[in-house]
């Protein structure tokens, strides 16, 4: 029989401290029966949405999660890892974002030549954003013996409540994360050393952001350090600002926007969340009339394979995708393993891409370390042990 776990503690918010509630005490409590619950917490259809709604409000304010997930410690383990992408809808889709989601195509490589090694399997689901499918997440959960979460689409109170059931480790989340590990790369130094190229080898003075999903605490990172690098250079300024999804066809929109500011208020350089936003800026402007690097320099942040075939080829920051990959899955194995190991955030080094579209010599190809700060250990945290 299926039963449901308290979120901490052993009490619910009715101040109850007896034993496990089951199915039965949800059901009576949402006044359906358990095979509806069942279908609710399973994410399966012919429940009516009213009916649904009651039940997921039951489970929200008893804070309960099932508990298959948590009892996979203790009994026979499944040798199943469960990896959830974020998946962002658009108006159209290009090809190369329809047939793969590049980042996680990267990230996915990582953590499959682990799992493979270690004779284990990955369940991968994807979640859209904004509007992620909890309940199907609540489902997943007590078919692995670990979660790999992606990009901080997920509530942070929500990864806090499954990571006091089973081992969670997020991929790219904010290094202030403390409901479970994370694995990132240092977007802060990478981000800063690219937008200080711009500034001081060229001469850059009137910057414009592309930003990414206002969840991704990746985009968020980067944001900061541009930021902070323009405070920092007397006369530097950012003209504006437009809210993109890491997406191709959002670049494109913000490049339009651009065409639309008369000339004289445009302005000199395009730093872009990633490099698929990027690639659409460019696609916006070449269009226009608008030279790169001449007129407007554009930068990236990712270094996908695309990036380097571009004309002008893209100047960005090289994040270790599959690397992160393999480092989350290897710190998720550890604490499958050990569920009492100390919360850690690590991050990985990247790396300043210096090619043409920042306004060097075209054929340019330099790779420069960025040095930043080293992986990061706290004290023991009650909300992932």
């Amino acid at each position: 029989m299926t039963t449901l776990q308290p979120a901490a503690g052993g009490a619910g918010e009715d101040g109850d401290t007896g034993s496990p509630v089951t199915l039965y005490d949800v059901a009576r409590l949402a006044e359906v029966s358990i095979a509806t619950v069942s279908r609710v917490v399973h994410g399966q259809d012919l429940v009516r949405d009213s009916t649904r709604a009651r039940v997921l409000a039951v489970i929200e304010q008893l804070g309960y999660v099932p508990d298959g997930a948590a009892q996979s410690l203790s009994r026979r383990r499944k040798d199943v890892i469960g990896l959830v992408c974020v998946e962002t809808r658009e108006k159209k889709q290009y090809d190369v974002e329809s047939m793969a989601l590049l980042f996680y195509d990267e990230v996915l490589r990582g953590v499959e030549s682990l799992m493979r090694t270690e004779h284990k399997s990955v369940l991968i689901t994807y979640v859209q954003d904004p509007d992620p499918d909890l309940p199907r997440l609540l489902s997943l959960s007590g078919k692995v013996d670990g979660l790999l979460f992606g990009e901080g689409v997920v509530p942070s109170s929500f990864i806090a409540r499954l990571a006091r059931r089973l081992p969670v480790v997020i991929i790219a989340g904010s290094p202030g994360e403390r409901a479970a590990d994370v694995v990132t790369a240092d977007n802060h130094s990478g981000s800063a050393a690219l937008v200080t190229h711009l500034v001081e080898d060229h001469g850059r003075r009137r910057l414009y952001q592309v930003k990414g999903p206002p969840t991704a605490p990746d985009a968020e990172e980067r944001s900061l350090a541009l930021t902070h690098v323009i405070d920092s250079h007397h006369g530097c300024q950012l003209t504006g600002t437009f809210c993109g999804s890491f997406s191709v066809q959002s670049g494109e929109e913000a490049g339009e926007t651009l065409l639309a500011l008369p000339r004289d208020a445009r302005p000199d350089a395009v730093v872009c969340a990633n490099d698929q936003s990027a690639i659409g800026v460019l696609q916006a402007l070449a269009r226009g009339g608008v030279r790169v690097p001449e007129d407007m320099a554009v930068v990236g942040f990712d270094d996908i394979f695309p990036a380097s075939l571009l004309r002008p080829a893209l100047t960005t920051v090289h994040q270790p995708m599959r690397m992160l990959g393999e480092r989350a899955c290897a710190r998720l194995l550890d604490r499958i393993s050990d569920p009492s190991l100390q919360h850690s955030i690590e991050l990985l080094p990247t790396e300043l891409v210096i090619r043409s579209s920042c306004g060097c010599p075209p054929g340019t190809e330099i790779r420069r370390e960025i040095a930043g700060p080293a992986t990061h250990t706290a004290a023991t945290d009650p909300a992932v042990s």
